[in-house]
């Protein structure tokens, strides 16, 4: 599927009434300046409910295995941009954020995001769900642990 596509179905959700979310990977192999602008612009006209971005992280069974993990620096600073550009979507301090700085979510919080994304997958699948190597956890995230985490 091309990305006019991909652009092109959320304008559809979008006029059938539907929220949409969009949003990319921070430092990703072939993201440019250009590529970036073009997605602050793409996500500044669609205007989603819910803007989801995190530093790229690389996987050891992908083709960008070899390739260098995005900045927590530039994920703050486009957190605080997106915030600006638009001030009532849904900005989640993502778990790769988390990922690569321990005090990634927290960061990302006092750079303008409003929702915490922790890992939710029960510990018992998770490994069946690494879009990255050594994704963060709190250990008690998931729905299992209701009930039995310590304040």
């Amino acid at each position: 599927q091309t990305l006019e596509n991909r652009k092109r179905c959320l304008w559809d959700l979008k006029e059938l009434g539907y929220q949409v979310g969009s949003g990319f990977m921070v430092g990703s192999p072939g993201q440019s300046p250009e590529t970036l602008a073009e997605d602050l612009a793409f996500l500044t006209e669609l205007q989603p409910q819910m803007v989801g971005i995190g530093p790229f992280i690389p996987q050891r069974d992908t083709p960008f295995a070899d390739r260098p993990a995005g900045s927590v620096e530039e994920t703050l600073y486009l957190l605080g941009l997106i915030r600006l550009l638009l001030p009532g979507c849904l900005l989640p301090a993502t778990t790769a954020l988390n990922t690569l700085d321990g005090d990634g979510r927290r960061r990302g919080v006092l750079a303008g995001a409003n929702v915490v994304m922790p890992n939710l997958s029960p510990q018992d699948v998770r490994g069946k769900y690494l879009l990255y190597d050594n994704k963060a956890h709190e250990g008690c995230e998931a729905a299992q642990a209701i009930g039995h985490h310590k304040a």
